[in-house]
């Protein structure tokens, strides 16, 4: 069993309005981002922020990882939208997990076409009348109809858009609550605090709302910062650290289920030119920490957690 204490998570990933919507189309010529959502659409009658705490929402991305939000970055913003992103790169973000802000249906699974400008959108009930809208996704990983668990993931960070409609990668997130647009959309609530509007970076306690209290830094060490990671089902999270001090690289999976039962989980690292480093056995709360130096040099990278696994490709190449 693995007891170790926890680190705080404290790292912060600057945003880069390159890699967020700027301005609305029609706003200016050439000019590009969020367009205005159809007004039509009709959610319960509003409620209170007071309310919205109970709701108990996590941020939507993997446990442990440190998103920029901006609520001011596009005109055709009506309200409280938070348009997030990571990195210090206009696409460095493209392609990362997003997962569900808090459990629910997923009443909305497709891409809006000429519609609105959301492109692959994903929107959860999450009961009460609570409902959050997750826009511009690169690929949408879960059906309308089916129920979600909070933390799991529901897609990946994209720029998808209505035609002829061209924006920088980021994740496009709402929570709504009323019928009448855009008063319906209320301020986003993370771990039961309310966004830090129009910008905050905010790091994520959405670890699926497990007990698990460790985190990927607490497992890899100090100095370790996350740069990657990708979802495991609902069983966990596998994570790609690195150490700008010494060069390092770490790899550990995060159990999010059977949280203090031993079972299969398992972590793995490869430098390329290097042999496979391994850590896999019937663990309580996660798997690793795998180090190994990479500075300068491609990693692959993994692990697995209850019947879901994860393998990259060699990325991440010098860092």
């Amino acid at each position: 069993m693995r007891l170790r204490g926890v680190l705080t998570v404290g790292f912060a990933l600057l945003l880069s309005l390159a890699g967020g919507a700027v301005m609305a189309p029609g706003a200016g010529a050439g000019v590009l981002g969020d367009p205005v959502p159809n007004s039509s659409e009709t959610d319960p009658a509003p409620d209170d922020g007071a309310t919205l705490l109970a709701t108990n929402f996590q941020l939507p991305f993997p446990c442990g990882q440190s998103w920029t939000g901006n609520s001011s970055a596009s005109s055709a913003h009506q309200s409280w939208e938070i348009d997030f992103n990571r990195g210090s790169t206009a696409d460095a973000d493209l392609g990362d997990p997003v997962v569900a802000a808090a459990a629910g249906t997923v009443v909305i699974s497709a891409h809006q076409g000429s519609t609105n400008g959301y492109g692959n959108l994903v929107k959860i009930d999450h009961g009460g009348g609570w409902s959050t809208y997750y826009a511009h996704l690169n690929v949408r990983s879960v059906s309308a109809g089916v129920q979600v668990s909070q933390g799991q993931q529901i897609g990946t960070v994209g720029n998808t858009s209505k035609p002829g409609n061209y924006i920088s990668p980021h994740l496009h997130y709402e929570v709504r609550m009323g019928s009448s647009y855009p008063s319906n959309i209320q301020k986003a609530v993370f771990n039961g605090t309310t966004f830090g509007y129009p910008v905050q970076t905010v790091t994520s306690n959405n670890c699926g709302g497990s007990t698990n209290p460790h985190t990927p830094q607490s497992v890899c060490g100090s100095g370790y910062d996350v740069v990657d990671s990708a979802a495991l089902g609902t069983a966990g999270t596998v994570y790609l650290l690195y150490n700008n001090t010494n060069g390092y690289n770490c790899v550990t999976t995060i159990k999010r289920s059977s949280i203090g039962t031993a079972t299969a989980t398992s972590a793995y690292l490869e430098v390329q030119g290097s042999s496979r480093i391994t850590d896999s056995g019937n663990f309580a709360y996660y798997a690793g920490p795998v180090r190994a130096s990479g500075a300068g040099k491609c990693v692959k990278w993994g692990g697995k957690a209850g019947a879901s696994s994860y393998d990259s490709p060699f990325e991440h190449c010098g860092s």
